[in-house]
């Protein structure tokens, strides 16, 4: 049921990210789209999933964000799951109960991910260019992540309340 739940969550969150890329796009095309899965896969890591659920999940989600994006298929599959990791073995659970921290959170992950992203694209790219003019909408884009991350957390929190498993009523013994 959570695993189906946040699935859909994962696909929302992709279609809103796919919004706002045309709509920041229209504004200015020097803008950033914020990354709006990756603060759910670090709420993932940050809670009680266990570490192949959680990874398999994460590594489905990655891999509909690289149906989405017009990169090298396989990028944001591998960043994802590695995301959930790094956030489960971080043990920062504690830590990302308020705003200040889930934003700070989400800012150093959208950090990683965009360097990773870029070393990933120098490697297989064909064009050596987009690389370098990706790697400066780093910092802008770790901004707008963070900036949408309270919201993303917001939901993931939702959906992980509203699928916590309730437990069995007490059998009524016969006498």
């Amino acid at each position: 049921m959570r695993n189906s739940a946040f699935l859909a969550l994962g696909f929302a969150v992709l279609i809103v990210q796919s919004i706002l890329f045309r709509l920041l796009d229209l504004l200015h095309p020097a803008l950033a789209t914020p990354s709006l899965l990756l603060p759910l896969v670090v709420f993932m890591g940050v809670h009680e999933y266990s570490i192949g659920r959680g990874a398999a999940l994460a590594f489905v989600l990655g891999y509909m964000l690289d149906v989405f994006v017009a990169g090298p298929l396989g990028l944001f599959t591998f960043i994802s799951a590695a995301a959930f990791v790094v956030a489960r073995f971080a043990g920062v659970r504690l830590a990302a109960q308020t705003l200040l921290t889930k934003i700070a959170l989400a800012f150093v992950f959208a950090l990683l991910e965009g360097v990773l992203v870029v070393v990933f694209t120098a490697i297989v790219g064909d064009d050596p260019f987009r690389a370098r003019s990706t790697a400066v909408l780093i910092p802008a884009h770790a901004a707008t992540t963070a900036a949408f991350a309270p919201f993303v957390f917001r939901l993931a929190e939702r959906v992980h309340a509203a699928t916590i498993a309730s437990p069995l009523p007490p059998e009524t013994g016969r006498s």
